[in-house]
């Protein structure tokens, strides 16, 4: 009969113990997706995890009365048969009495830490849905019959969190910022569990929000624009060989409108009239603006084109829908875009890189962070180094910051860009070779195997 209700007492514990990790592990996430369609046990367990405070002390007050359990019950019932069994043997009774209550205490702690503790633990974190599902009912009857010990537990605990000026909470915080998304994104990417392509666009779009219109426009050198006196033939003449939309460009460096296709085709328009006859207001915005905010703004005012100014008011660029949608899924190449270079590996660690590739996606082509914060592509990194305009051949070297996990006997592994002008157009970079380069420290035992293992562990 002791044997049973030690037993009991073990599986109480690890019901227990069961109930805290899973209801700890569960995916909030899915599991309320499930209550929204009307699974009960899903509801079930949503009500549980809504009051994770109020759960886990429960559990703890069921782990610590159990534990006290095991320990009352498990001494008399082995103790005493193990004192019994060696004071047969000539021992002194008091010896046999100290061997037997250590001995019960060794075994119980054994089985309770085995079979109550972590074998519950390790089954909660291997399957936290099916194993909350399962204990949804026997839980919620137990906080019912056993909820008003358990607040006044939780009443004490929080007035003295209180008297330490500590605000309590009901609930855990299961809310994740986009840095906290960044890295799952990146664990899972490692992982395998996520495809490259996936986590890349998953991160543009966590990082689109922080975006500037600055960062995402076509720069003035690379639109083509007209001025309000140029003719409707000539506009004609333009879109029947290249873009289908035009910003308009007044004498003073402003935009003055935005003329499109549809604008020629609403009706017969003389070749000699002017295009500011039939422009349309433009859609202007400042380089300063978040990208959340242009993106609306064009979505509000139904316009593909918004054209840019600097804090002058001089016309800075233009900003398409064609743009926003790159800065989530990557360079979209049309039949327009015939000057468009991309990325190109030419070896281990080995770019080619255009120059107006957008330091952000350096970053993520090296898979290291950037430290410079005054430049927008990697041009313009190269400008800001050197500190003048770089001609063909020029050879520039950007420090990366060290990686505290990484590395070799305590220290860091040094890593650096180095980046050579290959050609120029306009004055500045527009190809460039950037290698990563890798300098581990020297330290007094390279020919140890040990430190051998430990570099290639650096190293993958």
């Amino acid at each position: 009969m002791g044997i049973l209700l030690t037993l009991a007492i073990i599986v109480a514990c690890g019901f227990f113990v069961a109930q805290e990790f899973a209801y700890m592990s569960v995916d909030r996430s899915r599991i309320a997706a499930q209550a929204e369609k009307g699974d009960a046990q899903a509801k079930r367990v949503q009500a549980i995890t809504r009051r994770t405070s109020f759960m886990l002390s429960g559990a703890q007050l069921g782990i610590t009365v159990t534990g006290l359990l095991i320990g009352y019950v498990a001494e008399p019932l082995i103790g005493q048969s193990l004192g019994t069994l060696l004071g047969g043997t000539g021992l002194d009774p008091a010896v046999s009495v100290f061997i037997g209550t250590a001995g019960a205490l060794i075994l119980a702690t054994i089985v309770t830490m085995i079979f109550g503790e972590l074998y519950p633990k390790n089954l909660a974190i291997a399957s936290p849905e099916p194993l909350a599902r399962a204990l949804a009912l026997p839980t919620r009857l137990y906080l019912l019959a056993f909820g008003w010990l358990i607040t006044v537990f939780d009443k004490a605990a929080n007035a003295l969190l209180r008297l330490l000026r500590i605000e309590p909470l009901e609930d855990v915080d299961a809310s994740a910022t986009a840095r906290d998304l960044e890295a799952i994104v990146e664990e899972s990417r490692a992982s395998g569990d996520l495809p490259d392509e996936l986590s890349l666009m998953i991160d543009r779009i966590l990082d689109f929000p922080q975006r500037d219109v600055e960062h995402a426009m076509v720069p003035r050198s690379r639109v083509d624009s007209v001025t309000p006196e140029t003719t409707i033939g000539e506009v004609r003449a333009l879109m029947a060989s290249a873009h289908t939309r035009y910003p308009i460009v007044g004498p003073e460096d402003s935009p003055v409108g935005v003329v499109e296709l549809i604008d020629l085709l609403r009706g017969p328009h003389p070749d000699d009239e002017p295009v500011s006859a039939i422009m349309r207001d433009a859609v202007v915005i400042p380089t300063s603006m978040p990208l959340p905010e242009a993106l609306a703004r064009m979505q509000r005012t139904r316009n593909e084109l918004a054209c840019v100014v600097d804090e002058y008011g001089n016309f800075d660029g233009i900003l398409t829908l064609e743009d926003l949608s790159e800065e989530v899924i990557g360079e979209i190449s049309d039949e327009h875009d015939l000057d468009i270079h991309e990325a190109v590996s030419v070896g281990d660690n080995q770019w080619t890189l255009p120059g107006d590739i957008h330091l952000d996606e350096v970053e993520r082509l090296i898979g290291f962070d950037l430290p410079f914060d005054d430049a927008e592509t990697i041009a313009g990194l190269v400008i800001s180094l050197h500190g003048d305009l770089p001609a063909e051949g020029t050879t520039i070297r950007a420090d990366l910051p060290a990686k505290p996990s990484e590395t070799i006997q305590g220290l860091e592994i040094e890593r650096w860009l180095e980046i050579v002008v290959e050609t120029v157009e306009r004055h500045v970079p527009s190809q460039l070779i950037v290698r990563l380069c890798t300098s581990e420290p020297e330290t007094d035992d390279d020919a140890d195997p040990a430190h051998d293992i430990e570099r290639d562990e650096v190293n993958r």
